[in-house]
């Protein structure tokens, strides 16, 4: 299965996206802002904890997390970047790299009580994947040009 994160421009150190499946949109994400330089090193435009990881293709597993618990949504291979799981949250200040998912957006903020649903919902595709013996994978998309 392969999972699309398709990114809004940053708005006020906030990234709105949409997390698709077979095109159709599953949930929101919220992310730090887009740094990305494309063609330069993540060290020379990284902030730690306040910038969303570069686009590309990355694998998904469930993974046990000491902050999440088990079952949680990990991304592998990023590089500059550890410890990137796909969880809940609200606000960009809740993702410290990490994508949240959500329901319900607004500009720049999951809407409270949107954000425990999505991930479930998100858990129970990849976790219903995995169990058929297939690997998941996300695809991150930037903006697209105007």
């Amino acid at each position: 299965m392969i999972l699309t994160l398709q990114r809004r421009p940053s708005f006020k150190g906030a990234t709105i996206g949409e997390l698709l499946h077979q095109g159709d949109r599953i949930s929101f994400t919220l992310e730090d802002q887009i740094r990305q330089v494309p063609g330069r090193p993540v060290a020379e435009w990284k902030v730690h904890g306040q910038t969303a990881i570069p686009v590309g293709r990355y694998r998904i597993t469930l993974e046990t997390s000491p902050r999440f618990g088990p079952n949680t949504l990990t991304v592998w291979g990023v590089e500059g970047f550890t410890g990137v799981r796909i969880h809940g949250g609200n606000r960009h200040e809740d993702t410290e790299g990490c994508p949240l998912l959500g329901l319900h957006v607004t500009d720049r903020t999951i809407v409270g009580g949107a954000s425990k649903p999505a991930v479930e919902l998100v858990k129970r595709l990849v976790a219903s994947d995995i169990a058929a013996g297939n690997e998941v994978w996300l695809d991150i998309m930037n903006p697209r040009a105007a």
